[in-house]
């Protein structure tokens, strides 16, 4: 069966996207610990992160430190937290976290966020990353 994160691709279900290109999406997380909280997710369903073939490891990594860039114009903190865990969908996928202190990574602090919130904040993101050039952000799922 596939995971929510290929109906997501598929658009069988609605996602924020902020990135697409031939290999992978990133989107906003529906549940997260902070604004801003997004994910960087390759198309190919791989349930294992030390599984993804190495290229595309390498482009995730890539695309994840333009979103983080990204995610640091418009939300204020210290740093972007990387954390790959994979318990929860069986579709590696990379969350992106502002943070100011590892607490900031804690996914019990996770919550429910409007949409209305989710789309805001997904268009500054894709602004601030097509004001660099990547056309990659011009998705608009929202």
């Amino acid at each position: 069966m596939a995971s929510i994160f290929t109906k997501i691709i598929a658009r069988e279900i609605p996602g924020h996207f902020v990135w697409e290109d031939d290999l992978c999406i990133a989107i906003m997380t529906i549940m997260p610990i902070r604004d801003g909280h997004c994910m960087v997710i390759p198309k190919e369903e791989v349930n294992h992160w030390d599984d993804v073939p190495e290229a595309t490891a390498r482009h995730l990594m890539t695309v994840s430190q333009r979103v983080a860039k990204a995610v640091k114009a418009v939300v204020p903190c210290k740093r972007i937290g990387v954390s790959i865990i994979g318990i929860e969908v069986p579709h590696t996928h990379i969350h992106l976290m502002p943070m100011d202190t590892t607490a900031d990574m804690d996914f019990r602090n996770s919550r429910e966020v409007s949409q209305e919130s989710l789309a805001a904040h997904a268009a500054k993101i894709r602004e601030q990353l097509l004001a660099k050039g990547y056309t990659e952000a011009q998705v608009g799922q929202d």
